[in-house]
């Protein structure tokens, strides 16, 4: 449950940078970047915009006039399905924290999607951290995947095969994606030296004591 309030946190806070949302919009988006296989309910969603609001990252704006008021609200959403949710100064800087200084469990399977999908305002270095630490960790899963079939070649059955075959194929794809976006990144962010006409101009040096007895 830590880990799931951890990512929902990063991603509300994520999608309400650019403008407020009412509650169900902000579902919705977050569905849409969660994954299907994550689906959020209001159940799920009141409770974390309670603990922000009560943080003072988010703050309510007032009733919304889009999509909301034409859609029924649901049972567990109430009179709040219809307010704008908009972050706060702190709310900025928390989001702007988590996505500085994200840690190891950024590359795992439960935050390396939320994270990448705000690596537009993620700085460099940190974007270079998370898909280096993301393939690192997916090595390790695609080794452990070999040994697993290598061990159980010969008795496992035929359709266990075929889903750890399945599972390294897919790790395999994921690790080459990753090294790709490595190489980009780290193509983008190399330095060149100034040209010549760029260089400031070096400082006279110092007189000698020749050049004070003249």
């Amino acid at each position: 449950m830590g880990r799931r309030s951890d990512v929902l946190e990063l991603a509300v806070l994520g999608l309400l940078q650019e403008s407020g949302l009412h509650g169900y919009e902000l579902r919705k988006r977050l569905n849409a970047l969660l994954g299907p296989f994550r689906a959020l309910s209001y159940g799920t969603l009141y409770p974390c915009l309670k603990s922000l609001l009560a943080a003072g990252w988010i703050h309510e704006a007032g009733a919304g006039n889009g999509a909301d008021t034409a859609t029924p609200a649901s049972p567990l959403a109430g009179r709040r399905a219809k307010i704008v949710y908009e972050l706060t100064a702190e709310g900025k800087e928390r989001f702007q924290s988590l996505v500085s200084h994200p840690g190891p469990a950024a590359w795992e399977d439960e935050r390396f999607d939320v994270h990448f999908a705000f690596f537009a305002r993620t700085d460099a270095g940190t974007r270079l951290q998370i898909l280096e630490g993301r393939r690192s960790r997916l090595e390790e899963r695609r080794e452990g995947y070999r040994q697993s079939m290598h061990r159980s070649r010969e008795r496992a059955e035929q359709y266990t095969l075929e889903l750890q075959r399945h599972g390294l194929e897919s790790v395999d794809r994921e690790v080459r994606w990753l090294s790709e976006l490595i190489d980009t990144e780290r193509a983008s962010n190399m330095t060149h030296p100034p040209h010549d006409g760029d260089r400031p101009p070096l400082p006279a040096p110092a007189p000698g004591p020749d050049h004070e007895s003249r």
